[in-house]
């Protein structure tokens, strides 16, 4: 054979190469990224995040409502206490013996030095 024909072989052997491996499909098995056991474990350890943060974040607003109900508390004692001031401060006002006595003279009372006894504290 000459070499023209050697060559014209050859082409047409590469040809005959190439479309067999063009009608070949060559299967690639793509490897997953993760496995399936630590896309589990992944996934355990997301619900226990989301769980723990939930947790937290309600026993914030525990926290939050009870310190509400601690200032509302307080500020009920505070009022109370400032009522009972002011009606101690009332009460020494009506129990002034010179409004007592004066009272007592609108009425029609009289002092009679006879009945009058003296207290010690």
């Amino acid at each position: 054979m000459s070499n023209l024909a050697v060559k014209i072989r050859q082409k047409q052997y590469q040809e005959q190469q190439s479309k067999h491996r063009a009608k070949e499909k060559v299967i690639v098995k793509k490897r997953p990224l993760f496995t399936l056991g630590e896309k589990i474990l992944f996934m355990i350890f997301l619900f226990i995040v989301l769980i723990g943060s939930i947790f937290i974040v309600s026993n914030y607003v525990k926290l939050y409502q009870v310190n509400m109900d601690i200032q509302a508390i307080e500020m009920k004692v505070k009022e109370q206490e400032r009522m009972n001031h002011d009606l101690l401060i009332q009460k020494k006002e009506l129990s002034n013996p010179e409004r007592i006595w004066s009272k007592a003279k609108e009425l029609g009372l009289t002092l009679n030095p006879n009945h009058v006894k003296g207290v010690q504290d």
